[in-house]
């Protein structure tokens, strides 16, 4: 499946969120927004990515910016991670793998010899229209936060 197609409206979703909400990507026109994918909550990537867009967050929201990070995790695991990491942005969750696909972020990977379908760190800057505006895929955890932080100060 492809992903959405860059300057395109990505097409609307609903997900899952903390705090018992239900994120609608139309409901968020208006503001930019930062989604980005990882694997697993509470592992060492994964922590590292969300506490870097976590020390960044002021500046995000200065730049009218929402930052959303999604994994196919449960929302209670999401509960834990965001608290024990004080993230202060929403988690969504995706265990149907629905916003996976959409985003085409599911793909083959290889462990330790083993082959298994899994998320692949990826990141998307959609604009205050909903446009999707720039794409981030199989990203390295050092200096991205600021990458996307320089990026919608571009916009």
């Amino acid at each position: 499946m492809a992903g959405p197609k860059l300057n395109r409206v990505v097409k609307n979703f609903k997900c899952a969120a903390t705090r018992g909400k239900t994120i609608e990507i139309k409901a968020l026109r208006g503001k930019k927004v930062v989604l980005y994918f990882y694997p697993k909550d509470s592992t060492p990537g994964c922590t590292t990515e969300g506490q870097n867009f976590r020390d960044l967050h002021p500046k995000f929201r200065r730049q009218n910016t929402v930052i959303l990070g999604a994994s196919r995790d449960s929302i209670v695991s999401h509960e834990k991670f965001k608290e024990k990491q004080g993230f202060p942005f929403d988690l969504l969750s995706d265990p149907e793998e629905t916003l996976c696909k959409q985003f085409d972020v599911i793909q083959e990977k290889t462990l330790y010899g083993r082959k298994f379908m899994g998320v692949v760190r990826s990141t998307f800057l959609i604009d205050e229209d909903g446009k999707l505006r720039r794409e981030w895929r199989n990203v390295k955890v050092k200096g991205h936060a600021d990458e996307v932080l320089e990026a919608v100060k571009s916009l």
